[in-house]
């Protein structure tokens, strides 16, 4: 890597800890209540723990001694007791609480910035790696305020044990103090190694959910491959790697446990020794020796300390993975509207997009009037679908302007933009309970039963979606579709949802010639009027356009009427002869007669495809 390169990698790290670090902030301020119980109810344990040594050591003098208050002070020592048991469930239960609010907090903040990005900046986290992040890393991250406040009231009892020690006699807590340089550097050595060793079975963790699900998504594929077992063992590859990391880090936690148990007691026997050369001496009575041999048990608690740390440093550590997904650009909206009846005119100002580094769309500027259809045209990578995505805000461009109505639309609310301009995909994914609710989904006031189903019509999705044992109410996941039919039915979401502007990317790809003229009729007669904007690999959608535009490169070639781009530009032509053969229905591959009708000129032609097609594109 580049110094550069290495500085903004840096630079992003920086970036999302913050922002990791910020979203932890957050959470805990959403149940600051219950976390300031948390804290409360472990001080208040600590507090219990710290006094009971000193009120159970006078309790045993005013014992031996006979003493009249003796009873009270029982009964003072169990109250005591009784408080730290109630007090340390507390503690537990409202932990669970905050800890169930935080994760949902955190996986609400980051749900929402995933949603709210450009697609292309949501696609750079694989679905099995932003799934492990919204699941199991924000769980973890979840943890951290309650661990947080257990780790802050855990420091209490070691503190003041000692201060207790020093209170009973000065000497016994200079015994223990001798081995306190050993305790910080073992938490200190132990929060560096545990980071070092989470942060890397975190990323294996990632990268092996990230490779489960995309085989999970080619299933059909692999199976039809016969590659099950090379998959298998692609998804497992690093799986050594994950036992490798997951024992590093045990291994972590548990040679500080066991240097701590080592150590504790030889702190535990200095104090117990000065403790009974003190006590021969005269110098403290049976109780107090009591007393400082507990007071030093929970001094010596510091390595307790560990087990928050721990759970601190794996919190921190995960939510650095959740928050990847907060650092996510914003793709934010203004709050204008636009202007009522608008045609529909779309205009782009020197747009240029950039991807890794390098320009796909170069400053494109073109006006494409209200109410006209155009067909976008280009070899493969030339630049039609993000100039698609471009033109309906589905991104925007690192440079130049597009405009709907006069109107730049980032200025746009979401539900003006939304509203207004539709999309159709090539590869529509269905969302919704049932076959009428995936048609009805979309913004705005959902289309009632007869829209739905006129919206079918006209993407020829009703004669399949009757031929279902509900129609329309039949379950997505009881209504096997072939690819053709998921695409009629993404149609028919657009069509059912045309504003002023409408973009089709590939979407009648899976469709059958006849189909396709058939959708390309009903686009033209019988919904919204609008702009149309057609991503275009059939010769026949680039006829029926009233303008096309012509990519090549990420530049705009050429615009204008396809007959005239036909006529004098032999390159055009090649455009679609190069993929001719590879679509169903365009020159070359069907054959026999159809009957079809000019709609611009009221012409009947009595034409095979291919010829005809080309006779029509000449004239």
């Amino acid at each position: 890597m580049s110094p550069p390169d290495a500085e903004a990698g840096t630079a992003r790290t920086a970036a999302v800890e913050r922002s990791a670090d910020r979203a932890l902030v957050a959470a805990a301020r959403h149940s600051a209540g219950r976390t300031a119980a948390v804290l409360g109810c472990t001080l208040g344990a600590a507090a219990a723990a710290l006094a009971e040594p000193a009120v159970l050591g006078h309790t045993l003098d005013l014992l031996l001694r006979r003493a009249a208050p003796g009873p009270a002070w029982t009964l003072l020592c169990a109250a005591v007791i009784a408080a730290e048991v109630v007090l340390d469930a507390a503690a537990a239960r409202l932990s669970g609480e905050v800890d169930g609010r935080s994760t949902a907090r955190l996986r609400r903040l980051a749900l929402a910035r995933l949603l709210r990005t450009a697609p292309h900046h949501a696609a750079r986290h694989a679905p099995g790696e932003t799934a492990a992040r919204l699941t199991a890393h924000a769980t973890e991250a979840g943890r951290v305020p309650a661990a947080v406040a257990h780790a802050a009231a855990a420091l209490l009892p070691p503190l003041g044990a000692v201060t207790a020690l020093f209170l009973i006699d000065p000497w016994t807590a200079l015994a223990f103090l001798a081995g306190v340089p050993f305790l910080v550097l073992l938490l200190r050595t132990f929060a560096r190694d545990t980071h070092t060793s989470i942060a890397r079975y975190q990323q294996v963790q990632l990268e092996t959910a990230g490779r489960l699900t995309e085989a999970l998504a080619g299933a059909r594929t692999i199976a039809a491959a016969g590659t099950a077992e090379r998959e298998r063992a692609r998804i497992l590859a690093r799986l050594p790697e994950l036992g490798s990391e997951g024992r590093r880090m045990w291994q972590v936690y548990g040679g500080t446990t066991a240097r701590s148990a080592a150590l504790m007691p030889l702190l535990l026997y200095a104090v117990l020794a000065v403790g009974g050369i003190r006590l021969s001496a005269g110098a403290i009575g049976v109780g107090e020796l009591l007393a400082a041999v507990r007071y030093a048990g929970l001094a010596a608690g510091i390595g307790a300390v560990t087990g928050g740390l721990a759970a601190v440093v794996r919190g921190r550590s995960a939510a650095r993975r959740t928050a990847a997904l907060l650092a996510l650009p914003v793709f934010g909206h203004g709050r204008a509207r636009l202007p009522e009846g608008g045609p529909g005119t779309l205009e782009l100002r020197g747009v240029r997009v950039v991807r890794g580094g390098a320009t796909v769309l170069h400053d494109i500027s073109l006006v494409i009037p209200g109410g006209a259809t155009v067909a976008v045209v280009g070899r493969s990578g030339a630049g039609k679908t993000l100039f698609a995505a471009v033109a309906g805000r589905l991104t925007d461009p690192d440079a130049g302007r597009v405009l709907l109505d006069g109107v730049p639309l980032p200025e746009l609310t979401a539900e003006a933009l939304r509203r207004e301009v539709g999309y159709a995909f090539d590869r529509p994914v269905l969302l919704g309970d049932t076959l009428g609710g995936a048609i009805a989904f979309g913004a705005g006031p959902d289309p009632g039963p007869r829209e739905v189903r006129a919206a079918a019509r006209a993407a020829g999705a009703d004669p399949f979606v009757q031929r279902l044992p509900h129609g329309y109410g039949t379950r997505l996941a009881d209504a096997p579709m072939s690819g053709g039919e998921v695409q009629r039915l993404g149609l028919a979401r657009a069509f059912a949802h045309a504003g002023r502007l409408l973009v089709l990317d590939d979407a009648t790809s899976s469709l059958d010639t006849v189909t396709a003229r058939e959708v390309e009729r009903a686009l033209a007669r019988e919904i919204r009027p609008g702009t149309r904007i057609v991503v275009a690999h059939r010769l026949s959608s680039a006829v029926r356009a009233d303008l096309v535009v012509w990519l090549e490169g990420g530049r705009v070639r050429a615009t204008g009427p396809h007959a005239e781009l036909w006529r004098h530009e032999p390159a055009y032509r090649a455009v679609f002869a190069a993929g001719a053969a590879k679509q169903d229905g365009e020159p070359g591959t069907e054959r026999g007669p159809e009957r079809d009708t000019n709609q611009d000129t009221g012409q009947g032609t009595e034409r095979d495809t291919d010829q005809g097609t080309e006779r029509e594109a000449a004239r």
